[in-house]
């Protein structure tokens, strides 16, 4: 009898399980080996930082598969086992319990990690979020309405930001840009959405960053570079991720913030692909080389990457619109395409008042990002018209909403 053909995911991430799922609904019948770094079955990330971390629901309830699916799906899964090295001629990878896996093919969906600078994490009391073990440490320590200081003013920050404040925290956000979101949505529009956690009572620290902690045994202060300080019991450090590549070095697979691929995943070694936060790859609807660190495209890229390995070329290109949202004060923000801090923005819909409205990103009278506060339905246009276009030269006119 032949050997059934195996494929092996390392990263038991959104992406990895995506992949998993979408094999098995392509008909492939052949070995899934799951490799996940953590001990608890594949989980979802976005309520980490909102529904989970406030107390709402358990482990169970943020599952991506239970133990019933994992059977159904005939996946080989092996939790707690990290990748250690990649053999590409004898098509091996080394796990960091000693076991060495052969593969078929092989799919990196070994996601990101959080940035944390040397000497930060010293004081108890500060964290990072990153893996339901953070969650529930960080959702501890906000018992008891303590003073929570947040470091960094992306989507995370500024979700956990709004989380701690629901529970009754007095909440410092600090963020070297002009505004949380600044990273995201460009200085105009940071400052605009600004009054929301403000309004929330949340104190906005912005134009300064972190020098450094005091304390005894637990964070007591946070030392900022202008010269303040800030008293903090709490502090939850959210400046952003680093794709998790360095058990690669010397495998031969290119590595350049993140792991280098082409428009259909696939790496420099034969037989090798990537996908999720860890993937940089190139989209030609964009013409351009990007990773991208949210949730839809975990989840998109994954199931592209399956159809990839059982239809080869025929699946064609991952060339998606990049999408992200994030909510936070009772508000819904929506990024769709690939705007950029110089673009032109121009408020097409609603009013920054009535805290509904869409703005456009425009470049060399090109669209190329939207986004929308509140105005979810809004926005599917502008990610249809992005789809249509990429960064092509022809100009796309922007329609008017009740058109």
């Amino acid at each position: 009898m032949s050997r059934r053909r195996r494929v092996l995911v390392a990263g038991a991430s959104l992406a990895g399980v995506r992949t998993a799922e979408t094999l098995r609904d392509r008909g492939f019948d052949g070995e899934i080996v799951l490799v996940g770094a953590e001990e608890h079955l594949p989980y979802d990330r976005p309520p980490l930082s909102k529904a989970l971390l406030e107390g709402h629901g358990t482990l169970h309830d943020v599952r991506l598969l239970t133990s019933d699916q994992v059977t159904a799906l005939d996946l080989d899964l092996r939790l707690g086992r990290r990748a250690l090295a990649l053999n590409p001629v004898r098509r091996t990878l080394e796990l960091n319990d000693g076991e060495t896996l052969g593969y078929d093919q092989l799919v990196i969906a070994t996601g990101s990690a959080p940035w944390m600078p040397r000497d930060w994490d010293l004081f108890e009391g500060i964290y990072p979020l990153r893996t339901i073990d953070d969650c529930l440490a960080i959702r501890s320590a906000l018992q008891g309405s303590p003073r929570v200081a947040v470091v960094g003013g992306g989507p995370i920050g500024c979700e956990v930001a709004s989380t701690a404040r629901r529970l009754g925290c007095d909440v410092v956000q600090i963020e070297p840009l002009a505004a949380p979101m600044a990273r995201v949505l460009g200085s105009e529009i940071a400052l605009a959405c600004a009054e929301i956690p403000l309004d929330a009572g949340v104190r906005l620290v912005c134009g300064t960053a972190v020098e450094g902690f005091d304390g005894g045994a637990r964070v007591e202060r946070v030392r900022l570079r202008d010269g303040r300080t800030i008293e903090a019991d709490v502090v939850v450090v959210g400046i952003g991720a680093r794709p998790v590549t360095d058990w690669l070095v010397g495998s031969g697979v290119n590595i350049s913030d993140g792991v280098v691929c082409d428009d259909l995943c696939s790496t420099s070694v034969d037989g090798v692909y990537a996908a999720g936060d860890v993937a940089r790859w190139f989209n030609p609807l964009f013409e351009q080389t990007m990773r991208i660190e949210h949730w839809t495209n975990a989840s998109e890229q994954g199931a592209f990457v399956a159809r990839a390995l059982v239809d080869g070329r025929q699946a064609g290109s991952y060339s998606p619109v990049p999408f992200v949202w994030s909510e936070q004060y009772g508000v819904k923000f929506e990024v769709a395409g690939v705007p950029r801090l110089t673009d032109r923005i121009r408020i097409v819909e609603g009013s920054v008042a009535e805290r509904r409205f869409v703005a456009v990103y425009e470049r060399e009278e090109r669209l190329t990002g939207a986004f929308a506060l509140n105005s979810t339905r809004s926005l599917l246009k502008f990610r249809r018209l992005l789809a249509r276009s990429g960064s092509r030269a022809d100009r796309v006119d922007v329609p008017s909403i009740s058109s």
